[in-house]
């Protein structure tokens, strides 16, 4: 099961839980329950100039991919200035905030597991308590106390600058196998937000495609939704042959075959989410190995 849909801040509206507890904001509603994913809810948010969300909390955990625009985030006892390409996870039951700085401000969301939408209970409550604001910055990437915040840097995908040392003064994390780039068959893989960082249902991760790349057909025990922002990929969704482009998204539920390739001469690049997090074995089944088999084991017979 599959489903494919595109970013259109036309049709992002107030959701009603937050309706007399925020000022400016709306949310598209990407993936939810009522597309098939009882995993995920995959959300761009929006917040006007000034715009606020009172306090909150859920019992779902949640992270934020910031595109444009900046974004103070309260909760622990302190401000987080997101910038474009900072992303930041929010632990289930934890108090928090939200108000735009300095303009508006639009954001990727990944909720999990999937918001309720039957009206069996509440999932999101408004506490009514005014969180300590202190002066959002931004967070520190090689201080060791910061614990949910990460800026994705696109350098950190280019094989040709990662082959040297890095500066030890670098604004960036300490280089370790948590933060290493991934990269084969001409596939890049950069992780933002998994157990690392606090998330313990999803996870949150950039993926370049260089041309010819190429992934076969596969699926997987768990959801993954894929928001494409640069270039054209062409997608093989079970059996069904599509293309993307930057806006477009496509969520592939458990044991949906997709494969994916670059067939043009620039880069391709999407951010990855999955949920639940993937297993520590087997999380990949590849069709052409499993067919390989059936043909190995027929020859014989």
């Amino acid at each position: 099961m599959y489903y494919a849909t595109k970013i259109d801040d036309s049709k992002a509206t107030t959701p009603a839980p937050y309706e007399g507890h925020s000022s400016g904001f709306r949310q598209q509603v990407l993936v939810t329950r009522a597309t098939g994913s009882p995993h995920m809810t995959l959300t761009i948010g929006h917040l006007a100039p000034e715009g606020r969300v009172e306090t909150a909390l859920h019992s779902f955990e949640f992270s934020i991919y910031v595109f444009s625009g900046s974004l103070a985030v309260t909760t622990l006892g302190e401000s987080t200035l997101l910038e474009a390409n900072h992303c930041i996870t929010v632990p289930i039951g934890t108090a928090y905030s939200l108000r735009s700085v300095e303009g508006p401000a639009k954001w990727l969301q990944i909720a999990s597991p999937a918001e309720l939408d039957d009206g069996r209970r509440q999932d999101t409550f408004f506490t009514g308590e005014p969180l300590v604001e202190s002066e959002p910055t931004l967070p520190d990437m090689r201080d060791p106390r910061n614990r949910n915040a990460v800026r994705f840097d696109p350098d950190s995908m280019d094989l040709h600058k990662l082959a040297g040392g890095s500066n030890v003064n670098a604004p960036t994390v300490s280089p370790s196998m948590a933060t290493a780039l991934l990269a084969y068959s001409g596939i890049g893989v950069k992780m933002l937000i998994d157990q690392q960082l606090g998330a313990q249902l999803h996870t949150m991760f950039v993926v370049d495609y260089q041309p010819t790349a190429i992934a076969h057909p596969h699926d997987h025990p768990f959801e993954e939704a894929y928001v494409f922002v640069e270039g054209e990929v062409h997608a093989l969704v079970d059996g069904e042959l599509m293309v993307f482009h930057p806006g477009d998204v496509l969520w592939a539920g458990v044991g949906a075959d997709h494969g994916f390739e670059n067939r043009g001469s620039g880069l391709v690049r999407w951010i990855e989410v999955q949920a639940p997090q993937p297993p520590a074995r087997h999380s990949y089944r590849f069709s052409r190995e499993w067919e390989h088999l059936a043909a190995k084991l027929e020859h014989r017979e």
